[in-house]
């Protein structure tokens, strides 16, 4: 009883009662939420079954879109080539037809030339015999004549070439001298227009520029601040300019003397520059003379950009407009070459333009046909091949590359483009005033003109007449004829264009006549 009463009994009992009961709610709570979950997965799978047969559904639809496209796409494909097909059919019809007509066209023509090669042959056999006949008689007349002369064959062979030849030189220079006379009135008409229509659209200065070798002193003191102390800023100059200065008794100037007409000028700028500075010391020489080169280089690729730029040459290799530009300092016989290259580019187009031709072709040669000038002084050769070496080395036509190297004939003339530069140039250095030249030079060209006339037979005295643009000749009446007269002008004529080197053109007039003088007594 004790036991019974006693409270941890009753307290075990309830925590037992408690832990069963807890256990059984548990267990129930754990089979409902079992059953939610069977119920929600139930329900998940059904769902995933219906949207699995919607996609199922669209996936076939979408299947079937597909194969439909991509059947009308092979169907218009097969449409094409059908089309295709037939169309090649068609064209291999028309070709199998063609090559048909012309297969029957070749049977004929080679039928015609069987029967022609069998006429001919027959003919050949035909000349043969002919030819048989003729050298039978040949000989039999032959050996008449020479019986008959009392001389050999090959004397009477000798006689008759002689006389023939005479007679074939002379009916030649008769032929020769109407062919010419009637060309010279058609070719002198025609040209004298063009030439008069090119001169009359272009009137360039008739004193073009020349480079200046004489620096001018404010005092002839200036000349021993240029000596220096020892000749030490003379030396100076001549070392970084590479040009001589010849001080002499000329009043209040100086001379410079080389052969490179660039460092020519380079040295009279710097010379000027420091005499108007006043300080003339070796180091402000050098620093000078780099500063004036540089300077004359930036103007001399300007000057060439605005030469191309005149006679609308574009695309020009730019080491070829420094060179273009370089002979703006060269000269020839006084005359600019910058200059007179612009001249001959400007009458080259302008008489291009009458010919039909093409002008900027035209132009572009023109401008670029002296370039050889510009280092003709440091590569050797004649300035007509130097220069169509540089215009082929930097990328000019084939065209203007010949007719550069062809203006002097150093290589034969191919093409009137050769023919309109070298006329074009001859005209610009031939015009009044363009060109000067030293009295020494000029005697010995008159005096060489007439020791090449004097050196051919029959010709009893020479004139060189018009400036040198004319050798007048008085032949011999009885050793030359009229018809030999035509002859010996053109054998002077082409021994002048070998032996000589002149601007322009030289006229070569062959005269002869007789007199027949009686007195009256």
């Amino acid at each position: 009883m004790e036991m019974l009463n006693h409270p941890s009994i009753f307290v075990s009992a309830g925590l037992l009662v408690g832990l069963i009961l807890g256990f059984v709610l548990r267990k129930r709570f754990i089979e409902g939420h079992r059953q939610n979950i069977r119920e929600q997965a139930k329900q998940l799978i059904e769902t995933a079954i219906v949207e699995a047969e919607q996609l199922k559904k669209e996936a076939q639809l979408q299947s079937k879109e597909e194969a439909y496209q991509v059947k009308q796409a092979v169907e218009e494909e097969l449409k094409a080539d059908r089309r295709e097909l037939k169309d090649e059919r068609q064209q291999l019809k028309k070709s199998r037809d063609q090559l048909k007509k012309e297969w029957d066209s070749l049977d004929r023509k080679r039928s015609d030339l069987q029967s022609q090669e069998s006429g001919l042959t027959k003919r050949e056999h035909e000349i043969e015999d002919k030819h048989k006949e003729v050298d039978n008689l040949i000989g039999k007349q032959r050996y008449e004549l020479s019986r008959i002369a009392g001389i050999s064959q090959d004397e009477a062979k000798k006689l008759l070439m002689e006389s023939l030849e005479s007679q074939a030189r002379m009916d030649a220079a008769k032929q020769l001298a109407k062919i010419e006379n009637e060309m010279k009135m058609e070719a002198d008409r025609k040209a004298k227009n063009y030439i008069a229509l090119a001169i009359s659209r272009y009137a360039g200065d008739y004193v073009a520029d020349k480079t200046v070798s004489m620096v001018p002193l404010p005092s002839d003191e200036m000349k021993g601040r240029i000596i220096g102390r020892e000749g030490r800023n003379i030396r100076a100059i001549e070392a970084a300019t590479g040009i001589d200065i010849i001080i002499d008794d000329t009043p209040e100037a100086v001379i410079l003397s080389g052969f490179n007409p660039v460092r020519r000028e380079v040295a009279r700028l710097a010379l000027h520059q420091l005499i108007n500075d006043g300080r003339i010391h070796p180091g402000r020489i050098e620093e000078v003379v780099a500063k004036v080169t540089k300077d004359l280089e930036i103007d001399m690729q300007e000057a060439g950009e605005q030469a191309t730029f005149d006679v609308g040459a574009h695309g020009v290799h730019v080491e070829l407009i420094k060179i273009l530009g370089r002979l703006k300092y060269r000269t020839s016989y006084g005359q600019n070459v910058l200059q007179h290259s612009l001249e001959v580019a400007f009458l080259c187009g302008i008489m291009a333009a009458e010919l039909g031709l093409d002008v900027k072709l035209a132009k572009r040669a023109g401008l670029l046909h002296d370039i050889g000038k510009a280092v003709d002084h440091e590569v050797e050769g004649s300035h007509a091949i130097i220069g169509r070496d540089l215009a082929k080395k930097y990328g000019e036509q084939e065209e203007i590359v010949y007719s550069i190297g062809s203006h002097h004939e150093d290589v034969p003339i191919l093409s009137v483009l050769d023919v309109l530069v070298q006329s074009a140039d001859a005209l610009s250095g031939a015009r009044p005033g363009a060109r000067k030249e030293m009295l020494q030079s000029y005697v010995k060209r008159l005096e060489d003109l007439e020791a090449i006339a004097n050196s051919f037979d029959g010709v009893d005295k020479s004139y060189a007449i018009q400036a040198g643009r004319e050798l007048r000749i008085i032949a011999n009446s009885e050793s030359v004829r009229d018809s030999d007269a035509v002859l010996l002008s053109q054998d002077i004529a082409k021994s002048i264009e070998e032996k000589l080197t002149y601007p322009g053109q030289i006229r070569v007039t062959v005269i002869r006549e007789t007199r027949a003088v009686e007195y009256a007594k």
